[in-house]
Formats: C-alpha cells, sequence, structure tokens
C-alpha cells in the first residue's frame, strides 16, 4: 500500500501516510501557457493498493481535472486498487434541477471519479441535502466521516466553553449541531435562512433567549463567503449569548469571510485542514487514518 496526493492534498497525505507507516509517494503537477496540466507520478505503484489523497477547495476545475489525471495515471501504471480520498467534495451543493436544462453537476462529478477506475471513495462532512446519503451518489462503496466531533473538542479544550450550546445557522447544518452537540454532552439549536443571492442570507431564530448567558458554538460544513455564519453569530449576540465561537469543517474563507464572522462579534473561527487556511487547526488525518485502518484496508 502507498499514499499519494495532487496539489490540493499533498501535505495531508503526507500525515496520512505517517499514521498509516506506509510509504507517500509524490506527484509532479505544472501548468503550461494555454491552461493545460501536466501530470506525473515520481514512483512505481505496479501492483500496489494506493490511496490518493486531492481536496478540492478554492480551485475545484482545476484540482478535479489533476485528480483525474493521477488517478487515471495510476491505473495505467499498474496500481490494483485506488482509494480516492476527497475530504472536500466540490460541486456536491449542487445536487438538484431547480430550474429547466441545469446541471445537476454532483452526479456529474461522481460520473467522473468513478470513471478513471476507484474502488472506495471517502470524503468529510460532504453537503449532503437532498441526498440523504452518499451512497446515493456514488456506485463504489462510499465513506462520509465526520470531523465535527473533533472540532467540538478542540473548541472545548482551547476555550474552556461554560454552559455550552450548539447552534446551527441553518437546518442543513442541523446534522452537524447534533454531532457537535453530543460531543459535548449540549443541546442544540438550529436557526433559520433565506438566501437572498450568493452573498446576501436572511437568519432568524425562534427560541433565542435559551443563549441568553451561554456560550455558544456555530457550527456549520462550510464557511465560503461567511455570510451566513456572520449572520448567525449578529443574531446570538442580539439574543445575550455570553461568548460565540464558529467552526467549520471547509474553511474556504473567500474574500474577507474570516473577517465578517469575526467583525460580527466570534470570539474565534477554528476550521480543519480539508482546506489549507489560517484557522486550520484540527487535522482530519488521524480521523481518515483510523477508518482505512478499520473499515477500508
Amino acid at each position: 500500500m502507498k499514499v499519494t496526493g495532487g496539489e490540493g492534498g499533498k501535505i495531508l497525505a503526507l500525515k496520512i501516510a505517517k499514521y498509516l507507516d506506509t510509504e507517500y509517494i509524490d506527484t509532479l503537477s505544472r501548468t503550461f501557457p494555454d491552461g493545460e496540466i501536466y501530470v506525473r507520478v515520481m514512483g512505481s505503484v505496479k501492483g500496489e493498493d494506493v490511496i490518493l489523497v486531492q481536496s478540492m477547495g478554492k480551485k475545484p476545475n482545476k484540482l478535479l481535472i489533476e485528480y483525474l489525471l493521477i488517478a487515471d495515471t495510476l491505473k495505467d501504471l499498474g496500481a490494483r486498487n485506488i482509494i480516492a480520498v476527497i475530504p472536500y467534495l466540490p460541486y456536491a451543493r449542487q445536487d438538484a434541477r431547480f430550474n429547466p436544462g441545469e446541471a445537476v453537476s454532483i452526479k456529474t462529478v461522481s460520473k467522473l471519479i468513478e470513471k478513471v477506475g476507484v474502488s472506495a471513495v471517502i470524503t468529510v462532512d460532504m453537503h449532503l441535502h437532498r441526498f440523504k446519503s452518499i451512497q446515493a451518489i456514488f456506485s463504489v462503496p462510499a465513506y462520509n466521516l465526520s470531523a465535527m466531533s473533533l472540532l467540538a473538542e478542540y473548541t472545548a479544550s482551547e476555550f474552556g466553553l461554560s454552559k455550552p450550546l450548539v447552534a446551527g445557522p441553518d437546518e442543513e447544518a442541523e446534522q452537524w449541531a447534533k454531532i457537535a452537540a453530543n460531543a459535548l454532552q449540549s443541546d442544540y439549536l438550529v436557526l433559520g435562512k433565506t438566501r437572498r443571492g450568493d452573498y446576501e442570507v436572511e437568519i432568524r431564530g425562534k427560541s433565542l433567549a435559551v443563549v441568553q448567558a451561554r456560550d455558544v458554538l456555530i457550527v456549520d460544513d462550510i464557511i465560503s463567503t461567511g455570510g451566513t455564519m456572520a449572520k448567525a453569530v449578529e443574531a446570538l449576540k442580539t439574543a445575550g449569548a455570553k461568548r460565540i465561537l464558529a467552526a467549520c469543517t471547509h474553511p474556504l474563507l473567500i474574500e474577507d469571510a474570516l473577517y465578517k464572522v469575526l467583525s460580527a462579534g466570534a470570539e474565534a473561527v477554528v476550521g480543519t485542514d480539508t482546506v489549507p487556511s489560517p484557522i486550520s487547526f484540527v487535522s482530519v488525518a488521524p480521523l481518515i487514518a483510523s477508518f482505512l485502518k478499520e473499515t477500508v484496508l
């Protein structure tokens, strides 16, 4: 067994290889002047099971194509099985056709990933909304791990939460709020969200009196533009929360997203290393490595 990674997953791949005590093989990639991508696998994989790590945050199109080129090359070089570890899988939010003619992008992306040859797919806190299970998207064995317990435990340890309460900024976040609340042995609430566009959202809540004089941890799978999280922080602050901390698995942090959340009143924002960022304080490498040992390998 060997581990390799593309541009979006090299550091995480190195960490996973160390936890698994197995060899890491580097890949070389560069972009030609016309935008095409060059890929080279820098080691032998013939007859090996290969764990290919590629997270696809911030540059989804380039990193997806790079993944496809690497995976197909591994098969062509004689790899026996390829286990795709894609901590952040893009296009998952485009999971239905709302207007005639729209692409259901996650279906297309999953077909491409399978077409180049994988024996299993592992993601972390994939944005599952209309699809309730990752297995409804992939035909090969697929597993969706969660980093929410790790995020909750880290935040509690680092910030000493008092009478903690977990909050989800919208209905879709309830699945993650439940996990975080269980880790903290606390209750949770879910706010409501109405999206007004790519950058504008409206947050509402029914029984926000419960947050008064309590430390609140807001959790979500992704912080992209920061609009949803910032509005949630403002609503909880207005309702009388004592301290507010925010956590997410995938810190995309587009443009001034981190500033938005902090200036809205969050004491801190914590993320994982599925997408490297200034707030990637929690690594998902041990989570993935443990799962690989126990379930896949």
